[in-house]
């Protein structure tokens, strides 16, 4: 009768764990929709923008001297694509530019990759950081949504990326600028007004 009791425990226990694995699926498509539902992309370009970032870091990668000697960062919003990083050569900075134009659906390239040794652990988390402060101040912000901004950083340096108003954007650039560690903000939004 124990033995009856603890199997039944046990496949209790496992259907508990599966239903709250399915939970955890509903709600993370929940949030993801619930995204897609609020940015200005359709649902087709936030896939599309996905591939495109995944395709053109494949190529890269594919470069055995680029995937070796570069640190670089492909972000794509709206089908434009920002390359940010460090190669130790302008030949190099110009075949990154290249795979990423010759990647499918890219429609504009933001290539703001310098030439230099590929920048320390340190540098990318502080970096990471700074992106983190902005978000959040963006989303702290009631004058705007920070679900319309798209924000990289590389060595303090600011992008902002968006299908945004005129005024959504100086209150995003405004707020960038105001975060400790920025050491300058650049533009690169999409203007619906």
């Amino acid at each position: 009768m124990k033995l009856f009791k603890l199997v039944r425990c046990l496949i209790l226990l496992g259907l508990m764990t599966q239903l709250f694995a399915c939970a955890a699926v509903v709600v993370g498509g929940a949030a993801a929709t619930g995204t897609a539902v609020v940015d200005r992309r359709t649902t087709g370009t936030l896939v599309e923008d996905q591939t495109i970032e995944i395709k053109a870091v494949q190529a890269i990668r594919a470069d055995v001297e680029l995937n070796e000697q570069a640190h670089m960062n492909i972000t794509s919003y709206n089908s434009v694509v920002l390359i940010t990083g460090e190669t130790p050569t302008d030949a190099m900075r110009q075949r990154v530019m290249q795979l990423v134009k010759a990647t499918e659906k890219v429609t504009h390239v933001y290539n703001e990759l310098t030439i230099a040794a590929p920048s320390s652990v340190m540098s990318r988390s502080s970096d990471s950081y700074i992106t983190a402060k902005v978000k959040t101040q963006m989303f702290a912000n009631n004058e705007i949504s920070g679900v319309f901004f798209k924000v990289v950083t590389e060595k303090g340096v600011v992008y902002l990326m968006g299908i945004v108003s005129h005024a959504e954007a100086e209150k995003a650039t405004e707020i960038a600028r105001q975060t400790g560690g920025v050491q300058k903000v650049v533009k690169l939004f999409q203007y619906t007004d």
